[in-house]
């Protein structure tokens, strides 16, 4: 996703997308996993359903590869976060790499997920995550 303005956390991406805030550039991109469970890959963690996800099944670091077909830019990751649902599947650090090829990647961005489980309710957001390179 791409921004011009600061989006707050928790903010829906679709209804953002709706006012023009953001705008989805996803489907530009080929997307693959490091690993997933059959029917728990790429078509669940794109398909707009809060009740599918991915899963992945195989050795940490577990990846999420997003390569553009030419150079693009991407100023805001969006990423939705539940932990009823996810409990110990949640991410607890989710580090973003850019760069033009595998060999020369940088980390342009790291979030800590502070999950706090006393108080699950506010556990379920979209977490927005900010590029600087």
């Amino acid at each position: 996703m791409a921004t011009a303005t600061k989006t707050p956390p928790g903010a829906d991406p679709k209804q953002l997308e709706r006012t023009g805030t953001v705008r989805e550039i996803g489907s530009q991109a080929v997307w693959s996993l490091s690993s997933c469970k059959p029917g728990f890959g790429v078509d669940q963690l794109r398909d707009d359903n809060l009740e599918t996800y991915w899963q992945s099944d195989g050795s940490q670091p577990h990846l999420v590869n997003i390569q553009f077909r030419r150079k693009t830019t991407v100023k805001m990751l969006c990423i939705y976060a539940d932990y009823k649902s996810d409990e110990s599947y949640t991410p607890s650090k989710i580090s973003v790499r850019v760069g033009n090829n595998f060999h020369n990647f940088i980390t342009c961005s790291e979030k800590i997920l502070n999950i706090n489980v006393s108080k699950l309710l506010v556990c379920t957001v979209y977490v927005p995550i900010y590029l600087f390179i």
